[in-house]
């Protein structure tokens, strides 16, 4: 991950400021924003509101119910925002936006920051998305009554990640979606809960039969829940070759 000592910027575009940094002011990412590991710029979208009643939104063109955020508008917010220069890309929150991966996350994470802007209404005028350069992303197949939880999904993802956040650099890496897996599951005192009893092999001090059982674990449990990803880790290994003897 290249990083420098500046911190990680995100900037958000939305109609509900207030509700940032909401859950991201607590725990890990609260205690980094704290200390400056990264910042957090909540913009309002309605300051760039016409008329007297500061109005952001119009009737769709062609009809329709809803109403649809307005292109002058929200360019407006985003050129104040982030200004000729600002090597930091522009996200917008969208149900029909490319799904988030950890990969993605962690190439967030190692960028300057992010410009998060936050939907509302039936969407966004088409034409500032491609006039803005706005990269379309999705948190999942369901639609939210705007982009402002999905914004604190993505950032909470990439703050996780930032150098210092979390205790060991390994908490990073042996978890779901790093190298194609959902994550093995984990154990802890007492050994033995209700009768069921902590697996042998986590007490045999033997690293490399631990190693072998949790990537065994992981692959049983994608298999299972995720059969696209086993599928795709699969046809990794035949045309890479397996991965471990």
């Amino acid at each position: 991950m290249m990083r420098t000592d500046t911190p990680w910027r995100a900037t958000i575009l939305t109609l509900y400021p207030e509700m940032f940094p909401g859950p991201l002011g607590v725990s890990l990412s609260g205690d980094a924003l704290a200390r400056g590991t990264w910042s957090l710029d909540a913009r309002s979208i309605r300051e760039h509101g016409l008329g007297r009643h500061r109005a952001v939104d119009d009737t769709p063109a062609g009809g329709g119910a809803g109403m649809v955020l307005r292109c002058d508008v929200l360019a407006a917010a985003i050129d104040a925002a982030s200004p000729a220069g600002d090597p930091r890309p522009r996200l917008l929150m969208s149900p029909r936006g490319r799904p988030l991966t950890q990969a993605r996350v962690r190439a967030l994470a190692g960028g300057p920051g992010a410009v998060i802007v936050c939907g509302r209404f039936e969407g966004v005028d088409e034409r500032v998305i491609a006039g803005r350069g706005l990269e379309e992303v999705s948190i999942g197949d369901y639609v939210l009554s705007g982009g402002e939880i999905a914004a604190l999904v993505v950032l909470d993802a990439c703050v996780r990640l930032l150098p210092g956040v979390m205790g060991k650099t390994e908490s990073g890496v042996e978890e779901s979606f790093e190298g194609g897996l959902l994550e093995y599951p984990h154990y802890t005192r007492p050994r033995d809960w209700e009768g069921r009893v902590i697996p042998d092999v986590l007490s045999s001090g033997n690293h490399a039969a631990i190693a072998r059982w949790r990537r065994d674990e992981a692959e049983r449990i994608t298999a299972e829940r995720r059969p696209d990803l086993a599928a795709a880790q699969a046809a990794s290994r035949s045309i890479t070759g397996p991965s471990r003897s």
